[in-house]
């Protein structure tokens, strides 16, 4: 009896306390910090040291605390959250994007909301309209739009937005690209530069990245005096990013039966080019002795691929961390700033899909 009587006090106690709400400062205090130190912490702020941040998460675990966005909002008029459209979540390079706008966001207190528009203009709109009902903060998003007039609308509203990846034609907004025209460049000038004469583009959809990469193959081909043969350029499918591969395979099938055949492809992204090689390898040639594929994107496997994919970088991880901090910078902005563009500089990243001189020393062996 008294062994009973000696630990019911401590259970109680905390049956108590667990069923309390817990705030952030009764977990400053019980630590012997700050709120403004717990709440760093919490953000994974550069001020604190690790030490000090792994005790406020221990102490967070213990007692299952979660900040309290509603009462955060009330007092300070804002939501927390920014709010995310992209044409498709399972594209790597949209998912990375993500993943770095998230962690971006994390540190200064702010969660994402995710959608996917699945490169429908009628279902981005439709997202776009219930992402807004969060009364978010901001709004990033790459867009399948071709006209400003759902951004008119949100523009009214006066929610801040961040266009990234893509533009729209007539809409002055803030937005964070990358030069789609030099992506172009590079990529058609290494594959002459491997000896290519014959260089075929796989385009994408109808959006403003397209526009710059083909604009760039252009000009390369012009500049070494190459012809750009309207049949070397094929079109992917229409029917959205989940089809990129089969678009590649398809496009590259068909490029293999002209005459003469290409013996350079740049492929408007890696998954493009990936269904290429495979198209190229199916039907007995070689790369890159036969056919050179380059793609764009530099996606995390293109070093494990059955030959390891030559890409151009978008600089992904920048892109999506800078995106995030001109959306927080809106936010913070007391009236509103003149729009900024951005525009990230792409950069070649050579592997074997497009190192003829290596593969004539290896076969020479």
């Amino acid at each position: 009896m008294m062994e009973e009587e000696r630990f019911l006090p401590c259970r109680f106690v905390h049956a108590i306390f667990h069923t309390m709400a817990v705030r952030m400062k009764d977990i400053a205090k019980d630590l012997g910090l700050s709120v403004v130190t717990v709440s760093k912490a919490l953000r994974e702020h550069s001020d604190i040291s690790e030490e000090t941040r792994q005790r406020v998460l221990s102490r967070v675990r213990e007692l299952h605390y979660s900040p309290n966005f509603t009462a955060r909002a009330l007092i300070t008029g804002r939501s927390f959250m920014v709010g995310l459209i992209v044409p498709d979540l399972l594209h790597p390079f949209f998912a990375q994007v993500a993943t770095a706008i998230s962690k971006t966001l994390r540190k200064k207190g702010y969660c994402l909301l995710i959608a996917s528009s699945e490169e429908d203009p009628a279902l981005e709109v439709q997202q776009l309209e219930q992402l807004l009902a969060h009364r978010l903060d901001a709004i990033i998003i790459a867009s399948s739009q071709s006209t400003p007039r759902c951004f008119r609308e949100i523009e009214q509203g006066n929610t801040p937005y961040v266009l990234i990846d893509r533009i729209i034609p007539g809409l002055s907004a803030n937005t964070v690209t990358v030069n789609d025209e030099r992506i172009g460049t590079l990529a058609t000038e290494h594959l002459i530069s491997v000896g290519c004469k014959r260089v075929a583009h796989i385009r994408g959809l109808q959006t403003s990245t397209r526009l710059g990469r083909l604009n760039g193959y252009r000009r390369a081909l012009a500049r070494h005096g190459l012809p750009a043969l309207p049949q070397y350029v094929v079109c992917q499918e229409e029917g959205g990013t989940k089809n990129y591969y089969e678009s590649g395979f398809e496009a590259a099938k068909r490029l293999l039966k002209m005459r003469p055949r290409p013996d350079g492809i740049f492929g408007y992204n890696d998954i493009l080019a990936t269904g290429a090689i495979d198209a190229i390898l199916d039907s007995g040639l070689k790369v890159p002795e036969d056919i050179a594929v380059i793609g764009c994107g530099n996606l995390h496997y293109d070093s494990s691929l059955r030959v390891p994919l030559s890409s151009i970088d978008q600089a992904t991880d920048l892109a999506g961390e800078t995106a995030a901090n001109l959306a927080f910078a809106l936010i913070e902005a007391k009236t509103r700033p003149t729009p900024q563009h951005i525009v990230l500089e792409p950069h070649l990243v050579i592997r074997a899909s497009t190192q003829r001189q290596r593969a004539k020393r290896s076969a020479a062996r």
